[in-house]
């Protein structure tokens, strides 16, 4: 039975180890084949052997290590509901750690005030009064602690929380012994200092630290959230109800494929569908950022989450549950969000071996300073000790690299940019040379017909063939014909030829009644040949009419050079070795394309356009937005060459171009980059996908790409030279030359510190904007 793959939020992670931990357990289990488990995302994915485990185990056995998870309903991936409840768990979480956070705040204030008052004053039993709030504190605030470790110590495993109970619990019971037994520990010449104050202080920092950590991780996962809240939760179906049809308001969960839907002004489609009744103009900015909303009538597409602007629809669902639009792009997000870095192998072995070797360095911190410290030694010895135990910090080490990932790729999606994974973010920030298909990519992909021009004696050409024009102006039966070749094409310029005639004709059909169109053929970038009535019948561009040897005039060439120097487009006609005719076609650049073009020269990264027009056109094209290298006559075959050939002079190449036609480019490049064409088709091509079609995402995903990956440097920079930095201070390698020794308060700041600021620094990449 093949395996099955699961993915479930985890709601009580504290740190690395506790993603190590949960990751050896599962895959300890025979029918778990493997498991993916992510501290910064609070989220797991196992693939499994259903025969041998299911769900339900899998959840007891994450369940069984203290921490709370929360299973899909329906599909094995998590939607919206699951996210909800996954978010009432966190925060329920927060409002305890916010409550245990007062009270411990209130206790370090008293504490540190009876401090400064002991210095004048000596106030009775006051020792006893500290004790009691440090035992409120060690065992009922830090309890999460105690849990954590425990459940850690059952699995034979150890966390950042079995470090904070032993430090805190030393400095603890060795106050109570003094508490208790300081006179015969004075007369034995022990030291009698207490450490309640310390212990409380390093509870209450680190749980501020935790605290103001997972608000903040909280607002890196918005992103998700954001776009799970495009989802509606009900729809108003038509359903059959004791004979009748009713519409009733169902769970989107419960939408099926063929379902009749009905949607009022300014609501938002439940599912991805078809209008069979109704029209409205459609907000779509969600998917194509296009800012106007969009008409649409019956028999037109309609996708999900975006909204019915003014008249009231009726349409069939054809896309539901995660086979939608929006659940695609969610989908996509969150599995670039869990992709991992290839240095992230090394931290988790890193991780998996930090905690048992700071408790070997605390055990050899405390021997050294016993032995051969300054007395008091035993007090030295603890002090150091417990500085170590504290300030080792596996959280920054495991935070310091998906942080950033899921920052960055949130940031991203919601500019409208999908990211595939951590790789392709990776080298997109290395990129120095992007190539751009210029059709649909550059400018708008709406060809329109400018003008439409016929040679002369044209009549006496159709005369002489044996065309029986019945009447009709020999103008009027070349678009006739055209336009009967022409619609079998679905490219954009034999789709801008048939809506030009269409606009010209009303009775074309009755003019081509008694036509027989035979061997139609799509020539890849060249035109299209047809065989009507006997004749040959070809319509493209000038290397095909030089190609099949026919003569084009000094007047066709004229008129070809003229428009080709302003970057319009020629389409000839032909039928039998003849010219009849041409037209001019123009597609108008894209508002943002110049200035992207701008933008990536400033970044000191070489912009390369691809077309198959001639090299007058593609000249005219490229001046206007400021491309200097471009390649012209390129066939759709061609491109990968062309790729190949920029990465041969020393380029690491980007491709930007439809993630259909140009799919074999965008997969030779380095970076494919698909525009405009679907997500799921898109990805399957190229590791990037550009919801909008907006050109400036193009250099805001290579800034956000570099942004992100110098995020990811600077955040395991400082985790790593924190740690190695701070654990020899700790123990106190500074002593004997400066005089310098870290006390546990202090080093419990520095830990609730240390990870805070690498959440902190990651959010940082919410600042990459648009210029």
């Amino acid at each position: 039975m093949a395996h099955k793959k699961i993915e479930f939020k985890i709601v009580g992670m504290h740190c690395s180890s506790c993603e190590v931990s949960i990751k050896q357990v599962l895959e300890k289990h025979p029918g778990i084949n493997e498991g993916s488990i992510s501290y910064a995302g609070q989220q797991g994915t196992v693939t499994y052997d259903p025969e041998k485990i299911d769900d339900r185990e899998i959840k007891s056995m994450v369940e069984s290590m203290g921490y709370q998870v929360v299973m899909p309903g329906q599909d094995p991936k998590l939607g919206a509901h699951e996210h909800h409840k996954v978010s009432a768990l966190q925060e329920h979480e927060l409002t305890r750690m916010r409550r245990k956070l007062v009270v411990s705040g209130v206790a370090f204030v008293l504490l540190m005030t009876n401090m400064v008052i002991s210095y004048w004053y000596t106030i009775p039993y006051v020792d006893w009064f500290v004790f009691i709030l440090a035992t409120v504190v060690q065992f009922w605030v830090a309890s999460r602690f105690y849990v954590s470790a425990w459940r850690a110590l059952q699995y034979r495993a150890a966390n950042m929380d079995t470090l904070i109970v032993l430090g805190t619990l030393v400095a603890y019971f060795y106050s109570l012994i003094v508490l208790i037994f300081e006179k015969q520990m004075h007369a034995a010449g022990l030291p009698t200092h207490q450490y309640f104050d310390a212990a409380v202080a390093i509870i209450t920092f680190i749980l501020l630290g935790t605290y103001l950590e997972s608000r903040a991780k909280k607002r890196t996962s918005r992103a998700i959230e954001k776009l799970m809240d495009l989802q509606p939760e009900t729809a108003l179906v038509l359903t059959q109800r004791d004979g009748k049809e009713v519409w009733e308001r169902k769970s989107v969960d419960a939408v099926q494929i063929g379902d009749t839907i009905r949607v009022s002004p300014g609501d938002r489609i439940p599912v991805d569908g078809e209008i069979v009744n109704g029209s409205s103009s459609i907000d779509e900015s969600m998917i194509t950022g296009e800012s106007k909303p969009v008409s649409k009538k019956e028999g037109d597409v309609v996708i999900g989450a975006t909204i019915n602007i003014s008249g009231s629809l009726e349409m069939k669902a054809t896309k539901v549950g995660t086979d939608t639009m929006l659940a695609k792009i969610i989908d996509l997000v969150k599995k670039a969000q869990a992709s991992r870095a290839p240095v992230q192998k090394i931290v988790d072995q890193i991780s998996s071996i930090f905690v048992p070797t700071v408790i070997v360095l605390a055990l050899i911190t405390f021997l050294i300073w016993f032995n051969w410290g300054p007395t008091p030694q035993l007090m030295y010895g603890i002090i150091n000790m417990v500085a170590v135990l504290i300030i080792a910090c596996p959280c920054a080490l495991g935070l310091a690299t998906p942080m950033s990932i899921i920052v960055g790729v949130g940031r991203g999606a919601l500019q409208g940019v999908l990211i595939k994974d951590v790789q392709t973010l990776e080298q997109a920030g290395a990129i120095n040379c992007v190539i751009f298909d210029k059709t649909g990519t550059l400018t708008q992909g709406k060809q329109t017909v400018e003008k439409f021009t016929i040679v002369d004696n044209v009549g006496a050409i159709l005369d002489k063939q044996g065309w029986k024009l019945q009447d009709a102006k020999a103008e009027i039966y070349i678009l006739a014909l055209v336009s009967l070749v022409e619609e079998r094409s679905n490219h954009p310029i034999s789709i801008a030829l048939v809506t030009y005639i269409k606009s010209k004709l009303q009775n074309r059909d009755d003019l081509m009644k008694n036509i027989e169109l035979k061997q139609f053929e799509a020539m890849s970038g060249l035109g299209v040949r047809a065989i009507v009535d006997g004749h040959t019948v070809l319509l493209g561009s000038r290397r095909l009419m030089e190609s099949e040897g026919i003569s084009l005039g000094d007047n066709a060439l004229g008129c070809a050079d003229e428009w080709s120097q302003e970057g319009k487009s020629v389409s000839f006609v032909s039928i039998d070795t003849q010219l009849v005719a041409y037209f001019c076609v123009a597609d108008q650049l894209r508002e943002t394309s110049e200035k992207a073009i701008e933008e990536l020269k400033a970044m000191g990264i070489t912009p390369v356009m691809l077309t198959g027009d001639n090299e007058q056109a593609a000249r005219a094209v490229a001046q206007q937005v400021g491309i200097e290298e471009f390649f012209a006559q390129v066939l759709p075959e061609e491109k990968t060459q062309k790729v190949a050939e920029l990465k041969k002079r020393g380029f690491i190449v980007a491709m930007v171009g439809d993630g259909i036609n140009d799919a074999p480019a965008l997969a030779a490049a380095d970076v494919g980059i698909a525009v405009g064409s679907g997500t799921d088709v898109a990805l399957e091509a190229a590791g990037i996908a550009l919801l909008h079609n907006d050109m400036k995402l193009v250099p805001f995903t290579i800034r956000l790409s570099r942004a992100t990956m110098r995020n990811i440097r600077q955040n395991l920079i400082w985790a790593f030279g924190y740690n190695v930095v701070l654990l020899p201070v700790a123990m106190g390698v500074l002593y004997p030359l400066m005089g310098i020794m870290l006390h546990p308060i202090f080093a419990g700041a520095a830990m609730a510190f240390s990870s805070l600021s690498v959440v902190l620094n990651a959010l940082r990449l919410k600042r990459v904007s648009l210029p």
